[in-house]
């Protein structure tokens, strides 16, 4: 077993950290630094800044938030639901104007993890990240699809969704002008990721298909096709700086101040959402919501403080990482040294990738946000009110914008609590009894007490049966009928005993249907 310096505890390394350890999470963090390349690059593109800004978010996600994140195997990094609004910061304020946004919004964030805000994320309906992702995947296809014929994307997307027959109609099956030229690019990059995700061989399953993608555009373009590369400066790090006094000047500005607001809330949530995710992957270890939350605060400064694009946590590198078995947070760490690497010593290799395939890795990436399948797995559990939170959230983050679908979301969450509000009572009790750990829940549990809730879920003891008792329950929404289920789901994978008991009454009804 290795013996841990006093650097190495300061990374959060397990006691047991041992060689083998050491050997999983280095190869791991080389299988999520080919996963990152193209993602960093693609959502870049996406988001109409040049590709070194995504890199260098890629690098300080990985170092800086993974030594101070919450969740020890989330990676961090430029992320396709921030895409979307960064677009917009561009179009309306410039590049510059991501300097001050993000300083102030990894500054709110810092406060809200000092002030344990980190939990109360927890409380928003399943159906509106759903939703918001499902919006932004769908922003992300229309936009990327232009790209793929050679084009620009417009600037709001109902235009991109309407432009796209007239793209198709353009294409000549008997020329091969620049657009099908880089529309054969795309496809192929398409192509071989959904047939690589359909039938990889076990032994080859960590190899990221986005990577086989873009290798298999760069090859087309070195046969002789004429289509547009990345754009990628002599030195990538000379296109960074600390902001100037007339960059952070536009912290004065209304706009700027509540662009910053729409920024944290969203990457903060984001953020939250994969970390759940990654602790329903893997028993290992739990995620500290308020430390991920400052964590993620840490990182966005910084790329405040250089001027690069904003970081969630991103669950396709999260689930990679995972995958490849990592160990401890030395693997986001490493990930992120590998990419410091790459674009400090092979820059130029950047500069032969078209950006056609990039468009057609994030055609495949906004395609797997848009999972019809939440929405019908929550009109099943729970009626027809979240399905349609998810439907509003998606349609109105399309035809208007991500921050306002997400308060429409929100908005049509709160109906469902609003008429308990005056009898809002409730218990969460958490006992053991004859061996066994048992949660009451009594009155009217719902999102506006999610501390509470989440508090006594978070607590469940890995050596003990549990129970979560709902007799008394006279009200529960869907949002934490669905933190219930969670958590019940989580024991039950990682091999413990765990039930949900329940009277006659539509909360513990509600309960045991989410629970399954």
């Amino acid at each position: 077993m290795l013996q841990t310096s006093k650097p190495l505890q300061r990374l959060g390394l397990p006691d047991a950290y041992d060689k083998n350890s050491l050997a999983r999470d280095v190869a791991a963090s080389f299988v999520v630094f080919l996963v990152a390349i193209p993602l960093c690059l693609g959502i870049a593109l996406a988001s109409g800044v040049p590709a070194e800004l995504g890199l260098m978010t890629g690098i300080i996600g990985g170092i800086a938030v993974g030594m101070a994140g919450g969740q020890p195997l989330q990676v961090s990094g430029p992320a396709a639901g921030l895409a979307v609004i960064v677009f917009d910061i561009v179009q309306d304020y410039g590049v510059e104007a991501l300097a001050p946004i993000l300083l102030l919004a990894g500054a709110m964030q810092l406060v809200g993890g000092f002030f344990r805000l980190g939990r109360f994320f927890r409380g928003v309906s399943p159906a509106v990240i759903s939703g918001m992702l499902a919006g932004i995947g769908v922003l992300i296809v229309a936009g990327q699809i232009h790209v793929l014929f050679a084009d620009s994307p417009r600037a709001h997307g109902l235009d991109n969704l309407a432009a796209i027959p007239a793209a198709f109609f353009d294409i000549s099956v008997m020329t091969l002008g620049q657009a099908e030229q880089a529309l054969i690019v795309g496809v192929v990059t398409i192509a071989s990721m959904v047939l690589w995700d359909r039938y990889k061989p076990e032994k080859a399953k960590l190899v990221p298909g986005a990577l086989l993608g873009v290798v298999a555009g760069v090859l087309l373009a070195l046969a002789g096709l004429d289509v547009a590369t990345i754009d990628v400066p002599a030195n990538i790090f000379s296109s960074f700086g600390l902001p100037t006094g007339s960059t952070l000047s536009m912290l004065a500005m209304p706009g700027i101040i509540f662009t910053a607001l729409a920024v944290a809330f969203i990457a903060s949530a984001e953020t939250l959402l994969s970390a759940a995710a990654v602790d329903k992957m893997q028993d290992r270890v739990r995620t500290a919501f308020d430390r991920e939350l400052g964590g993620q605060g840490v990182g966005n400064f910084l790329c405040g403080l250089v001027g690069a694009m904003p970081m969630t946590g991103v669950i396709v590198r999260s689930s990679a990482n995972v995958q490849a078995g990592a160990v401890s947070r030395l693997s986001a760490i490493l990930h992120g040294v590998w990419i410091l690497a790459f674009v400090a010593f092979l820059p130029g290799v950047l500069a032969i990738v078209p950006t056609a395939a990039l468009a057609g890795v994030l055609v495949v990436v906004g395609w797997k946000l848009v999972k019809v399948r939440d929405a019908v797995s929550l009109f099943r559990k729970h009626g027809w009110l979240p399905a349609l939170i998810y439907v509003a959230t998606l349609g109105t983050t399309v035809a208007v914008d991500l921050l306002v679908g997400v308060l429409v979301g929100l908005g049509l969450s709160l109906l469902e609590v609003i008429p308990h509000l005056r009898r809002q009572r409730s218990r969460v009790e958490s006992r053991t009894e004859d061996g066994v750990h048992e949660v009451h829940l009594d009155g009217r549990v719902t999102m506006l007490e999610v501390s509470r809730l989440t508090r006594a879920l978070d607590a469940l003891p890995s050596d003990k049966p549990v129970r979560i008792r709902t007799e008394g329950l006279t009200f529960v929404d869907h949002t934490s009928a669905e933190l219930i289920s969670d958590a019940v789901i989580r024991k039950r994978k990682a091999g413990g005993s765990a039930e949900v008991t329940g009277g006659e009454s539509a909360a513990s009804r509600a309960v045991l249907a989410a629970v399954g």
